[in-house]
């Protein structure tokens, strides 16, 4: 039975779940506790990658003695900025399938808040690390911040497929992840402005620490691993998510099918277009500030706002299509799947396009390599609609795992990516080294479109409940 978003009926079932007599035919409140936990992981992701993204601008600074108008600001001459870049990704891979598979069993809200906390420290410490460290201490840290954020993304996927509503998904899915290139568009606008002014590049990683202490704090008062363990949700409400979800235990404990996930194709599907996408994405996010500071000369000012305006408009054209996303699938216009596959189809060959431009584009068009970065970025942003949700899709009880499993391999691409880019381009104020740079991006999300198209899929997979031997054991 299909469950109103405004009104509801609920027939309870023999021995089912469900909400009183009295209580049917319940308005749900237009702003419900779900929101309010999809807006906690949204400050959460924001603040996550403000800590990846501001260190691709404050490096700009921490190594450019006419950055900040302070001479007592401190600059170091690093000739290994790519590999400081992609420390962050060292740590990064490694925890994500244990946190996938640690929120699955425990609920991931915890681990968030204990990751966050450290995070935070590092992040305030990094001043103290630079001057006192290097670049082998600043490659440490970031190694460690990566270890952290390692969690992220498993656990707020978990979190999502406890509290949201499948008619809801691509919407509040959008949301949450959204966070990160509108944290990423904050990070860079900030950042710039911070590290021009008096204070200096170390004042971007104090507040930052300060934010994320502070989220710290709220989510361990306000926040919740599921409806079932929530204080204060109505019963309406709960009724609700969990009706559209399929489930109403507390505590929901399915054995990770391992094999069945390693030869499933769909999700080595997902698992290609994400290393392609991570790549790609990742040359971009680490290298628009230094791409726009030695080709298009732009200055630290100018440089934070123009790298900051792709991201805006990411964040932007994620909502809508998100909001498409969701309105054809809902009117039963196309499946699941294929709503899948058109939007990441969107979100990789349009900005390959664009990339294939920029790479012929000379360093007297400042206005149009700008207008090309934009359109690469912001219309990746369909992929929040395609791969990016697609973990719940193929599985909501082994969503976390998943999202942790592709999203840790993949991310090898990212380390790779920066990397390359100080392997590649000697001269950071030729265009032609640049050229091959995004044509090796674009070659990349073409090919990995392909793929999902010809393999992906937005089924339940079998394995995503357990077999019936499992459930005689649980009886």
């Amino acid at each position: 039975m299909k469950v109103d978003k405004e009104t509801y009926y609920t027939p309870v079932k023999n021995g089912e779940k469900g909400i009183e007599e009295n209580e049917q035919n319940v308005k749900l409140p237009l702003i419900g506790v779900r929101h309010w936990q999809v807006l906690l992981l949204f400050i959460m992701v924001f603040t996550a990658f403000g800590f990846r993204m501001i260190l691709s601008v404050a490096i700009v600074a921490m190594t450019d003695p006419n950055a900040s108008t302070n001479p007592n600001v401190p600059v170091y001459d690093w000739k290994d900025k790519g590999s400081i870049l992609s420390a962050f990704f060292w740590g990064y891979i490694w925890p994500q399938v244990f946190a996938g598979y640690a929120a699955n069993r425990f609920g991931a809200k915890w681990f968030l808040i204990g990751t966050m906390f450290v995070q935070s420290l590092l992040g305030i410490s990094t001043p103290l690390t630079a001057a006192y460290l290097g670049s082998a201490g600043m490659c440490m840290s970031r190694a460690l911040q990566g270890v952290c954020q390692g969690f992220i993304f498993p656990s707020v996927t978990h979190q999502l497929s406890q509290w949201v509503p499948h008619e809801e998904r691509s919407r509040l899915g959008a949301f949450a992840f959204g966070a990160g290139p509108f944290g990423t568009v904050i990070a860079m606008l900030i950042s710039g402005q911070i590290a021009s002014s008096w204070y200096g590049w170390p004042l971007i990683f104090y507040i930052y620490g300060g934010v994320g202490l502070a989220w710290c704090l709220l989510f361990t008062v306000s926040g919740s691993n599921s409806p079932a363990v929530h204080p204060t949700i109505s019963k309406a409400e709960k009724f609700y998510i969990e009706q559209s979800l399929g489930h109403t235990d507390e505590k929901p404990s399915h054995k990770v099918p391992w094999i069945s996930i390693f030869k499933s194709v769909p999700v080595w599907a997902i698992f290609v277009v994400q290393l392609g996408n991570n790549y790609s994405m990742w040359t971009l996010m680490t290298q628009i500030p230094n791409y726009m500071s030695h080709v298009m000369n732009f200055n630290i000012k100018d440089n934070s706002t123009l790298s900051a305006l792709p991201f805006l408009t990411l964040w932007i054209m994620s909502f809508m299509f998100s909001f498409t996303s969701d309105s054809i699938i809902n009117k039963k216009m196309v499946t699941i799947g294929t709503s899948r596959k058109i939007f990441n189809t969107i979100g990789l060959v349009v900005p390959a396009i664009a990339l294939i431009a920029l790479g012929f584009t000379r360093s007297d068009q400042p206005a149009q390599g700008v207008i090309l970065l934009i359109v690469a970025v912001s219309f990746n942003s369909a992929c929040m609609s395609g791969w990016g949700l697609n973990h719940m899709d193929l599985s909501p009880n082994h969503a976390g795992t998943l999202m942790g499993l592709t999203n840790g391999l993949s991310h090898i691409a990212a380390i790779i990516a920066p990397l390359t880019v100080q392997y590649l381009v000697r001269d950071e104020e030729d265009p032609k080294e640049w050229r091959v740079i995004f044509l090796l991006a674009a070659s990349l999300w073409m090919l990995v479109a392909v793929a999902f198209i010809g393999f992906g899929s937005g089924e339940v997979q079998p394995w995503n409940e357990d077999s019936e031997e499992e459930k005689k054991e649980k009886a």
